[in-house]
């Protein structure tokens, strides 16, 4: 178990990471290359893409950058910051040949890769690319149960191999192995009963939805430990992560949600992420975000990811490394003692 992910459930709560998901929508190539560059320089622990090849938020029928390409690109542009997909669409690739893309990725980022994926859900970008994506999302989340198996024993120097029913894999290798001694694999979703149950077998970092909820956030966390139990897993092995939409920080709420219509208005007239207003995201002054993320990184979730739509606001970013990080470090620490 890579050693890193192994302690994370027993972190100080100083130890808070932010992710940077900097939408590959709706933008210039030299402005999500400087997006990514500037979250390494500022500080952010990690950097992520999505796996998508038509915008998911706002009109559809516009520019999109493909996910492994761009991570590429940025594990070559930056230092120290771990790259990902939040996450990788199974049905888009063989398991095993998502395995040898992520460790070559590994290999460009000298060490700082996830193996992002999930069951996946847009139908009209699979139909339209002509991508097999099977009659339902528990048809996926089967095919997802057979390719983790050979993505693990891949990523561990094993040879990967499934005899179906949907994937026909002999004895895949994977030389060269990853830089990572035990390379991670973040499991998207948080399905009580199949998905957090994959986590357990599986993952090494689980991500769930800002949108689920503080309820629905502790009903997954009992879910996920139950699961561990059950398949005789260490729960503090499995790195906690959650994604929380677009965050706007500035002195005002009112200023902030300015300042996300327009940014909503860039990426193909959207006008909510996730189904949910702007006044339900975290917007307004730091403290203010503080408030809203405090209650879901008591749980454990110290790694939170924020989306940063087209055109990746910079006072943003700065911010929330320089601000709202140590504040809800310290807030996590008063709430813990």
């Amino acid at each position: 178990m890579n050693e890193e992910l192994s302690t994370t459930r027993s972190i100080s709560n100083r130890d808070i990471r932010l992710g940077a998901l900097c939408w590959g929508q709706y933008t210039g190539w030299s402005s999500l290359l400087e997006a990514g560059r500037r979250a390494d320089r500022l500080g952010f622990y990690s950097l992520w893409s999505w796996d998508h090849v038509y915008p998911i938020v706002g009109a559809p029928e516009g520019p999109i950058f493909e996910g492994y390409m761009t991570l590429a690109a940025w594990a070559q542009a930056t230092e120290r910051i771990r790259v990902g997909l939040l996450v990788g669409a199974n049905p888009f690739r063989n398991p095993a040949l998502t395995a040898k893309m992520a460790t070559a990725l590994d290999h460009i980022s000298n060490g700082r890769a996830y193996l992002g994926i999930g069951s996946a859900w847009n139908e009209d970008e699979a139909r339209d690319f002509g991508i097999e994506f099977g009659e339902s999302p528990g048809e996926r989340l089967r095919w997802l149960r057979e390719a983790l198996p050979v993505m693990r024993a891949m990523l561990d120097g094993e040879p990967g191999s499934s005899s179906g029913p949907h994937y026909a894999i002999q004895s895949a290798r994977n030389d060269p192995p990853p830089v990572q001694a035990h390379m991670p694999i973040l499991l998207g979703g948080g399905g009580e009963n199949v998905t957090l149950r994959l986590v357990a077998r599986y993952a090494d970092a689980n991500n769930i939805g800002f949108a689920a909820g503080l309820e629905g956030f502790k009903r997954k966390e009992e879910a996920l430990r139950r699961h561990c139990e059950e398949v005789g897993r260490d729960e503090r092995e499995i790195e906690r992560t959650f994604n929380t939409g677009p965050i706007i920080i500035r002195d005002s709420s009112e200023e902030a949600a300015r300042v996300l219509e327009g940014i909503y208005e860039h990426n193909g007239q959207a006008k909510t992420w996730a189904g949910r207003p702007p006044s339900a995201q975290p917007l307004g002054s730091p403290e203010h975000v503080v408030e809203m993320l405090l209650p879901f990184v008591s749980e454990g979730y110290h790694h939170v990811i924020v989306g940063f739509p087209s055109p990746y606001d910079e006072e943003t970013m700065t911010r929330l490394v320089q601000e709202v990080q140590p504040k809800l470090a310290a807030a996590v620490e008063v709430a813990a003692a």
